[in-house]
């Protein structure tokens, strides 16, 4: 089927007419350098039935940005899951806008516009992405790894992307931006903005082991006061050095900052306002100014800080608009997260930082105690290890739901809402809840997840899993919608009992599967 599934978009970017397009490289082998299976998704890109990218797809190898736009425009449909191996520099020179029915791209930038399942990967050489932002908007489970950024301009020329080295706007779900080298030559008077930013509705991402660098704005979260639909987002093991302010600032939402190392923040560092709230711990500060707290606002942020360690940082004074954290470092909140991670000590942080964050430093991550190590190349579909607050009980693997009755008590899915991350042709997310097993969902790929919603909250502790008629469910997830903490994970389709839970939306993630997985009932009950 990969095979087939790669003659045929071959064919597609052949007969475009783009200049450059027929050069690209189809294969659906991995890369030796990196590949989709490289490492997990880790903090809250794991959330929310995690992130996987582009695993299970097609991959392509480009070597021009015309070639990434014809890749996307060349799938079956938008969610259709690819891997795009990215080598040598991408820049305005070989960029066009490419059209298509699953894409929607744009000369001035990389454009990943109202599309999911996709995995952007710098292999061989390395992939340098050169004044030429990286685009994110109405999309989800997209993962960005092993790239290189740089000097991307809001004003003078070129331009590209706002100035933004990466951003993401509107309704965008499930990002995982893991080693890489974002970096400009300034600050805005220079024509530069932000390294990484996030606005109107961006949710569940993680930046891990990457580089920031030599720029006015390390990235934000909410473009202003109002925008504070943003959350749970995880930054961890990163670099920020000589960065003016913002890293980064938030508005709103929820935010878990770890482990990262931070070197000459000229003005401010961690800003937490318009009531958001940051879990700052273990994490390394040296020859900076300001390191956390609310500033240039009166609206208040919070956070819980704990571990960090200071070197040679400074404080400015109280006032309306600025309120520093320390020079005691006092927590104004707790935060808690619904995931396991293992913390390396703060005075073993820039070590661990500099051998492993950044582009084309052979995926290296920290093992935890000052440690690191390769991740492994080949592995299978990961499985994220998630817990709540109390650790969580192991998921029910039963028989299979069609050989045992239901339990007792009403099927609350039956006239519930439902929605999910892809849907196969012919299957449909109201099947897993309209009460009829001739009927199904299935995901467009190995894995994928559908959900049972309701108006208001519902109190639940049983579901019913009953499997298709094609492929095998294999790894799950039971997920609380509203909060993204997994209440159960397991094997195989059966009965999954966990605590009663009120939920408004509850997921059914399918992280590994043989074939593709289908689900003829999502059945739900209060006992």
């Amino acid at each position: 089927m990969k095979r087939r599934n790669a003659l045929r978009l071959h064919a597609v970017l052949v007969t475009t007419g783009v200049a450059g397009i027929a050069a690209a490289v189809l294969t659906g082998l991995p890369s030796p350098d990196a590949s989709a299976a490289t490492g997990a998704a880790t903090g809250y890109a794991a959330q929310n039935g995690g992130t996987t990218g582009g695993a299970g797809g097609t991959t392509v190898r480009a070597t021009t940005g015309t070639q990434i736009h014809a890749a996307l425009c060349g799938r079956a449909a938008g969610d259709t899951p690819i891997v795009i191996e990215v080598e040598g520099t991408i820049n305005h020179g070989n960029t066009t806008k490419v059209s298509g029915g699953s894409c929607n791209t744009a000369a001035d930038r990389i454009e990943l516009k109202e599309i999911s399942n996709v995995t952007i990967v710098g292999v061989g050489a390395g992939a340098t992405f050169d004044q030429l932002g990286i685009h994110i908007r109405d999309s989800s489970n997209i993962i960005l790894q092993n790239l290189t950024v740089r000097n991307v301009k809001k004003s003078g020329s070129p331009l590209s992307n706002g100035g933004d080295a990466i951003s993401m706007e509107s309704s965008v779900r499930n990002v995982w931006a893991d080693h890489l080298t974002l970096e400009a030559s300034g600050g805005e008077s220079e024509g530069y903005d932000g390294l990484f930013d996030m606005k109107d509705d961006t949710q569940f991402v993680t930046l891990s082991y990457s580089t920031l660098s030599n720029s006015g704005r390390g990235g934000l979260i909410g473009s202003s006061e109002t925008d504070t639909g943003n959350s749970f987002i995880t930054f961890h093991h990163n670099l920020y050095s000589n960065i003016d302010s913002r890293v980064p600032l938030l508005r709103g939402g929820v935010a878990h900052i770890y482990n990262n190392s931070y070197v000459s923040l000229n003005e401010s560092g961690i800003n937490s306002r318009a009531g958001a709230k940051a879990l700052v711990e273990n994490n390394h500060f040296k020859n900076s100014k300001d390191v956390l707290g609310t500033f240039y606002t009166s609206a208040t942020g919070y956070w819980q800080a704990r571990g960090n360690v200071l070197d040679n940082v400074t404080w400015s004074a109280t006032s309306a608009e600025n309120r520093p954290a320390g020079p005691a470092m006092t927590s104004t909140t707790t935060v808690s997260v619904p995931y396991t991670y293992t913390l390396d000590g703060a005075d073993c942080v820039p070590s661990i930082v500099s051998r492993t964050a950044g582009a084309n430093k052979g995926l290296k991550v920290s093992t935890g105690g000052c440690a690191t190590t390769a991740p492994v190349t080949s592995a299978p579909v990961p499985v994220p290890s998630v817990t709540s607050a109390a650790p969580v009980p192991s998921g029910t693997s039963a028989a299979p739901a069609t050989s045992a009755p239901a339990p007792g008590g009403t099927n609350l899915s039956l006239g519930a809402g439902a929605d999910g991350s892809s849907k196969a042709s012919g299957s449909s997310y109201g099947n897993v809840r309209d009460g009829n097993t001739a009927t199904q969902w299935s995901p467009n790929g190995a894995t994928g997840s559908v959900s049972v919603k309701w108006g208001v909250a519902t109190t639940v502790s049983r579901v019913v899993v009953r499997p298709g008629t094609i492929g095998t469910i294999g790894a799950w997830q039971l997920i609380n919608g509203d909060t993204g903490a997994v209440l159960r994970s397991g094997t195989g389709a059966g009965t999954i009992t966990f605590p009663a839970t009120a939920v408004k939306k509850l997921t059914f993630a399918v992280t590994g599967a043989t074939g593709t997985p289908s689900v003829s009932e999502l059945e739900t009950y209060a006992s």
